[in-house]
């Protein structure tokens, strides 16, 4: 899915005009950058965690979309993505909301590739590999955050399992029949009628389904500003 889209379709031209108007730089973004003339950092360009290996000029925004959560060394990437940004400029990082996303699973069910969760403004998680995004990012030296929310644009919780809650069928199973599911739905010609249908059926027995797939929103957003020196 081309998350940064998806994102767009809810943000206003103000925020276009506060955060994206000058130079971008758009971490991970494959083909589907947050503005047309962002300058794209993807694995062809190298590795995000070590960025600074391959860049060292300044933006007045670097951006990044669901790449995070695929970094081995959360902080250690974050860090070098904050050194790019210029003195009064700005970050901002979407990550998949880990009760919304992963629904208490660990490996996450629908991307392997994950290595790490994100919550915001709790202090517990279910997750062995979590991190709270507001604080994390509020650690970079000179940070101020401007914003950070959850995004659950068409997000039903009614289709959501409650997390920890006794499973009505075995952990297995339950994996099992989700990931059967993601598969369906992502080659069913009527995936929405398709998912309106399987996704209650599911929720009843705490199975999780991936929501994403229909267009639903399922993260945080973070913006900070860098302060001038």
């Amino acid at each position: 899915m081309h998350e940064s889209s998806k994102t767009n379709a809810i943000r206003t031209p103000a925020f276009f005009a506060a955060y994206l108007s000058g130079s971008v730089l758009d971490i991970g973004c494959g083909p589907d950058p947050v503005v047309p003339r962002a300058r794209p950092f993807d694995r062809a360009h190298g590795d995000a965690g070590r960025i600074t290996a391959y860049l060292s000029e300044t933006f007045d925004t670097v951006y990044s979309s669901h790449c995070l959560e695929h970094m081995p060394d959360v902080p250690q990437a974050l860090a070098g993505w904050w050194q790019l940004v210029k003195p009064g400029g700005h970050l901002i990082v979407v990550v998949p909301h880990e009760d919304l996303y992963e629904q208490g699973f660990w490996p996450s069910l629908y991307n392997r590739d994950h290595k790490a969760t994100f919550r915001l403004d709790t202090e517990r998680s279910w997750s062995p590999r979590s991190y709270d995004l507001r604080r994390l990012v509020a650690r970079l030296p000179g940070a101020e955050i401007v914003a950070a929310g959850v995004q659950d644009h068409g997000y039903t919780y009614a289709w959501l399992p409650a997390i920890g809650a006794r499973p009505r069928i075995l952990g297995v199973l339950r994996r099992f029949v989700s990931r059967l599911r993601h598969s369906i739905l992502k080659r069913a010609r009527r995936r929405d009628a398709a998912a309106r249908w399987l996704n209650p059926l599911m929720a009843r027995w705490g199975i999780p389904t991936d929501q994403t797939l229909q267009g639903a929103l399922a993260q945080i957003e973070c913006v900070a500003r860098k302060r001038a020196h």
